[in-house]
């Protein structure tokens, strides 16, 4: 990505373009672009310009649509800027380019924040809003609906060919998983969830949440999808915090204000460990062996203590 690409992209929104700003950390997975870049502006703002690869324009079109969506009713969502008027992508030379407005943010001290209480009552309030604001999200009926066990399915047939003693080795979780959670999923009412709703994902202050980034993995999911991804993130962090204060804080928030029907909490502990296999099959695509064995032995600890945890969880 050169200068004259950045400007060009800019000039394009009415922006001028006058340095580069790779001293300030970008937030959220450098993975879902080609290129990315801070830019600041000749008025002293900052931006994130994206560089994607042209087959992408048509999904990143449609996330920056629900960014849109989102972000009138939920200021956390920064959304894309516009090149024309519902149009999110600019097509120029060798890529599909976005912008969006850099938001500063503290680093999280890790692990320890997985442990702190007032965090998972701000992702409670943040993921309840978040809730209500797609409350009529467009699209509910188009597509196909994503189906969790196609996906485990699936990624078992790859290990089983692939990976024979990781599959032997997971082959209970997936058996307990048909039998106890993918026959119940369609009682699950769906809902637009953001799809990778953990920490990470959000830009913090010392005291709350500046802005929720990276809605690559959006749409219609079961209600409490966002949920369960979270408390498989935090436990990935230090299993040691499932039964402590940010997961309680978080649940006890959760089950107060969002609303989810009780299909949903009577599955729950089994689609946190379900979604886990969506993290197993990237560390498989990336050949990292290391999380690899670290995520079999997640899901081997929350298998085990799955009805310890239920309790805790209730």
């Amino acid at each position: 990505m050169t200068n004259a690409d950045i400007a060009a992209t800019l000039e394009r929104l009415g922006i001028a373009f006058a340095r580069t700003r790779p001293d300030l950390p970008i937030a959220g997975s450098p993975e879902r672009c080609l290129e990315r870049l801070a830019a600041e502006s000749d008025d002293g703002r900052v931006w994130i310009v994206e560089k994607h690869e042209p087959r992408m324009s048509a999904r990143k079109q449609e996330i920056a649509e629900a960014a849109s969506f989102l972000a009138a009713r939920l200021p956390e969502v920064k959304p894309w800027l516009a090149f024309a008027p519902g149009r999110f992508i600019a097509e120029r030379a060798d890529g599909a380019w976005q912008v969006s407005p850099f938001v500063p943010g503290d680093p999280l001290d890790r692990p320890a924040y997985a442990f702190e209480g007032w965090r998972g009552q701000a992702l409670a309030d943040l993921l309840i809003r978040f809730r209500s604001a797609a409350a009529d999200m467009p699209g509910r009926d188009s597509g196909d609906p994503f189906s969790l066990a196609g996906f485990v399915r699936e990624l078992f047939g790859k290990i089983r060919d692939r990976r024979r003693p990781l599959f032997e080795r997971l082959y209970p979780a997936l058996l307990h998983l048909e039998r106890d959670l993918f026959p119940k999923l369609d009682l699950v009412p769906a809902s637009f969830c953001h799809g990778d709703f953990h920490p990470l994902n959000v830009i913090w202050s010392r005291s709350g949440i500046n802005a929720l980034i990276d809605l690559e993995f959006c749409g219609f999911r079961p209600e409490t999808y966002d949920a369960a991804v979270l408390v498989g993130c935090l436990g990935m962090e230090d299993p040691g915090c499932l039964d402590r204060d940010l997961v309680r804080a978080l649940l006890t928030r959760l089950k107060a204000g969002a609303g989810y029907a009780g299909p949903g909490w009577d599955c729950f502990p089994d689609l946190v460990l379900g979604l886990r296999f969506a993290w197993l099959s990237d560390w498989l695509r990336r050949d990292d062996r290391e999380m690899v064995e670290l995520e079999a032995v997640f899901i081997g600890l929350l298998l085990e203590n799955r009805g310890a945890l239920k309790k805790v969880w209730a």
